[in-house]
């Protein structure tokens, strides 16, 4: 009897492995460095799980607060992904006292092969301590980006 339920629970973690699959993107360029992944689930609309990243400023000073960001799975505001494209946006925001800074990662790319997808990313930076203007207008970086899907 525990070899029959042993052997069931082994048959459906293996239908559940096949049921998710994920997402990854990076660049590394003189402007920035990051790297952002996440799962996908292959039903119910193909919801992200465990959405998580790291992103580098290169242009930034050491132990400035916009030089580094983590991401995690509530800064991953949208998503798309089909046969044809890979979107993603980002956003994140850093508290210093009572401003905020935030960056904003939006990435952009078409299939280039089965599951190969290249192109562009764009990452605004809101720095409120170099916004004198007051005006609330982000700092773009754009770059190129590789993005892989399974």
């Amino acid at each position: 009897m525990r070899a029959i339920i042993c052997s069931a629970m082994l048959l459906l973690s293996a239908g559940a492995a096949f049921a998710s699959g994920g997402i990854w993107c990076s660049a590394d360029d003189k402007a920035a460095k990051f790297e952002v992944e996440a799962g996908v689930t292959r039903g119910m609309g193909g919801p992200t799980f465990n959405f998580r990243g790291d992103l580098e400023i290169l242009g930034r000073p050491d132990g400035d607060s916009l030089r580094k960001t983590v991401f995690e799975d509530s800064n991953l505001t949208q998503y798309w992904l089909d046969d044809k494209e890979l979107r993603l946006n980002i956003y994140h925001e850093h508290q210093l006292g009572d401003k905020f800074n935030s960056v904003e990662l939006t990435i952009l790319t078409m299939t280039s092969d089965e599951g190969v997808y290249d192109g562009q990313y764009t990452l605004a930076v809101y720095d409120s301590a170099a916004d004198t203007e007051q005006d609330g207008k982000p700092k773009e970086l754009t770059g190129k980006v590789s993005c892989g899907a399974e």
